[in-house]
């Protein structure tokens, strides 16, 4: 069984574009890179790679400077190089730095398509290769089929779905956990992470990136304003353990939520 480490290391807040097109993707990913984003984070199924390339060229940083995710699309399997070449041409980019499976199929399926991947990293068209939304079952799967280890998996990890074996099941085999959706997939309305929120008098958004980092799960959050973007940059007072136990026990549904 061979595991890739990353060549690169997971910031602990990235740009996610789910739901972001035009010249809106295009300012917020441009504004984002602006105001110290360093992984940016799309999809081929978001249908925004053009307009978030835009944006990453229109941020005068170098893109060798930045984390490029997208992912492959698992409906469109056996057309796996034609979406990477697409992909790159749209992002303006000659290689990714992490490429995803968008979600699983049935075990042969994700096979299938993993094989693929393994391809394309090897001849260098991206940095490294992963799933989405995979529980652990899944990923031990591939991982059996295959003898590749994926370097990341990204799942919704918030308290609506927390469940306290994951990190350790990922970690024992060397696989990155990296968070989406952390407002859409959760109740920001819940009464204790406002009560935690008007202790530290900052946003629940916060209290939920803070509880991300408490957990040390990188996270992609989506938004194109500037000042929700600078709100997600500041790490803040870090909770203390008691307020993560308190937030650990919300979890209601211990599995990946939707695709996003």
């Amino acid at each position: 069984m061979s595991g890739h480490d990353l060549p690169f290391e997971l910031p602990a807040v990235g740009l996610g574009t789910w739901q972001m097109w035009g010249e809106a993707a295009e300012r917020g990913v441009r504004d984002a890179i602006e105001l110290g984003y360093r992984l940016i984070d799309t999809a081929a199924a978001y249908r925004n790679e053009a307009a978030v390339g835009a944006g990453i060229r229109g941020s005068g940083v170098d893109p060798r400077e930045l984390v490029i995710v997208t992912k492959f699309p698992e409906e469109d399997a056996g057309r796996e190089r034609e979406v990477l070449r697409s992909s790159l041409d749209l992002l303006g980019v000659d290689r990714i730095d992490l490429w995803l499976i968008h979600a699983p199929l049935d075990a042969a399926g994700s096979l299938r398509i993993w094989e693929r991947f393994i391809e394309a990293r090897e001849e260098g068209l991206v940095g490294a290769i992963g799933v989405s939304n995979f529980l652990p079952e899944q990923v031990d799967e591939l991982i059996k089929a295959s003898g590749v280890v994926p370097a990341v998996n990204q799942i919704a990890f918030g308290p609506h779905y927390y469940d306290a074996d994951v990190a350790p099941h990922h970690a024992e085999r060397g696989i990155a956990i990296q968070a989406h959706s952390p407002y859409s997939e959760n109740d920001l309305s819940h009464p204790v992470l406002r009560a935690i929120a008007d202790s530290h008098g900052c946003t629940v958004r916060q209290v939920l990136l803070r509880w991300h980092r408490a957990h040390d799960v990188p996270v992609v959050v989506k938004s194109v304003s500037r000042t929700h973007l600078t709100e997600n940059l500041d790490t803040g007072h870090p909770l203390d353990p008691a307020e993560v136990a308190a937030i650990d026990r919300l979890g209601i549904n211990p599995t990946p939520g939707q695709r996003s």
